[in-house]
């Protein structure tokens, strides 16, 4: 069995790298699928999130805007108050869901998608990490064509959003493997699929000789 972390920046392609893997036979879950779970009313973090921030972040039907949240929670510096309840609940349903892929397959590669993994502090807890990167300027226009919004509009939310966020150096600097996703989807999928032959050889334990460099 091997867990594997897979990271990266805002609109750098982390959903569309984990999806390759997926095609080549890897388990996967979304962080950002766990959170909208975990927000939902009725949840223990909905009702610690509003009692926090109060019920202004709520949409008329009393579910959480996440807009409105962003709204209260970025330009008062407050990220720190919503991860403190956020993270720890995420990790733990992430724990929980390798655990049952490897009850039932324990020679499987289980890949956790999320952006959060350094604020978390849950990195540590993998056996390999892979960060996706692209240019500033391609997670502009993605983020731009992904919400049908102007490139100045997609601009500001970007950088809003890696303002909260560990940078892609420091993503890169924890990580043994890289993936550049700046060009052709092809030169992405070469790159998954030499990542994933190492990974299924660590994970059915034949590969135990390669040390957790960069790759």
């Amino acid at each position: 069995m091997l867990k594997v972390g897979l990271t990266g920046g805002v609109a750098c392609g982390k959903s569309t790298v984990g999806e390759m893997f997926v095609s080549l036979g890897a388990h996967l879950v979304k962080a950002d699928e766990i959170g909208h779970q975990l927000m939902e009313p009725g949840q223990p973090v909905y009702e610690a999130i509003v009692a926090k921030f109060g019920r202004a972040i709520l949409n008329d039907d009393g579910t959480i805007s996440r807009s409105r949240l962003a709204d209260v929670v970025f330009p008062t510096g407050r990220i720190g108050e919503l991860n403190a309840i956020f993270l720890p609940a995420v990790t733990a349903t992430e724990n929980a869901w390798m655990e049952g892929v490897f009850a039932s397959d324990p020679k499987a590669v289980a890949i956790v998608e999320a952006a959060l993994m350094l604020e978390a502090g849950s990195w540590k807890h993998f056996d390999r990490m892979i960060t996706v990167v692209c240019p500033m300027e391609q997670k502009i226009e993605r983020f731009a064509a992904r919400h049908g919004i102007s490139r100045e509009a997609a601009k500001a939310e970007v950088e809003r959003r890696m303002k909260a966020q560990a940078s892609d150096e420091e993503k890169v600097r924890i990580s043994q493997y890289v993936i550049e996703n700046c060009g052709d989807l092809a030169e992405t999928r070469k790159r998954v699929e030499e990542i994933w032959q190492e990974l299924k050889e660590l994970a059915a334990g034949t590969n135990d000789h390669v040390t957790k460099k960069r790759g």
